[in-house]
């Protein structure tokens, strides 16, 4: 079997927030390489800069200095109506609140990245879609007639429409309960399994991580490990560890500080 190719990388990536003495460096020189065709999730404790890391990833954040590439394309290096473009026809979205039209029907709001880029849906394509998402019976409702599961499913159909080389997930189960947000997840499986899609995703549920292939751990905006074939129980433990170093981490900041009188 022939080596993975990379869909999307960063190279000593970093991101600050502020100025000066009240700077926060979220992101500090991260390398990591996203496979095409497989299901990648971020993970580390809250404040490790993992939602920071996918937004750089996917074209919605400039990162301070460093490296983005998608495909062969430097980010850096593309013009606003190119990101721009970039966003609309090569990469997909998906997030914990919906971001659904309420004035939208689910059929419209599906549709909604072709008609903004001026594109005629692939029928076909549209009905796998919306088999796989089992909607069929509530296209022409709109968002506040459908429950939370349904909205993300929804939201689902509308970042696999336009056919994208790249999907991210940010924490797309956090407003879901648990029978919901296993078919959000069992869904973007199947779109890496049966419609080659590639899906990066942040998540602070092992049990989310587990339907995954690959598990990149942060903390502190850095990389500290990753584990391929990842099981909710081993991904658990991980997370403990990394949590309970986090915990360490700022006590002795705050110990720090007592002591220079801060």
């Amino acid at each position: 079997m022939s080596d993975p190719q990379v869909a999307v990388s960063a190279s000593a990536l970093v991101k600050e927030y502020g100025t000066g003495e009240s700077a926060t460096r979220a992101l500090d020189g991260i390398d990591v390489q996203i496979f095409q065709r497989q299901f990648t999730a971020i993970m580390g404790p809250s404040g490790s800069g993992k939602s920071t890391l996918l937004h750089c990833l996917a074209a919605l954040d400039g990162p301070t200095s460093g490296e983005v590439r998608f495909g062969t394309d430097d980010l850096a290096r593309l013009s606003d109506n190119k990101l721009t473009r970039l966003r609309r026809e090569r990469v997909g979205f998906i997030f914990q609140g919906f971001n659904l039209v309420p004035t939208l029907t689910a059929r419209e709001n599906i549709l909604l990245p072709l008609a903004m880029a001026g594109r005629k849906p692939d029928t076909h394509w549209f009905d796998q879609i919306i088999d796989a998402v089992g909607l069929a019976d509530r296209l022409h409702h709109r968002p506040a007639q459908l429950s939370g599961g349904q909205q993300q499913r929804v939201a689902c159909a509308r970042a696999l429409v336009a056919r994208p080389e790249v999907i991210f997930a940010d924490e797309p189960t956090g407003n879901l309960d648990s029978v919901a947000g296993g078919q959000v997840l069992g869904l973007l499986r199947q779109a890496v399994d049966d419609f080659g899609q590639t899906v990066v995703m942040v998540t602070h549920d092992a049990a989310a991580a587990g339907h995954t292939d690959r598990v990149v751990f942060l903390s502190d905006g850095r990389i500290v490990g990753e584990m391929g074939h990842p099981t909710a129980a081993g991904v658990l433990e991980r997370m403990k560890d990394l949590e309970a170093g986090f915990g360490q981490t700022v006590l002795v900041a705050a110990q720090g500080s007592e002591r220079a009188g801060i």
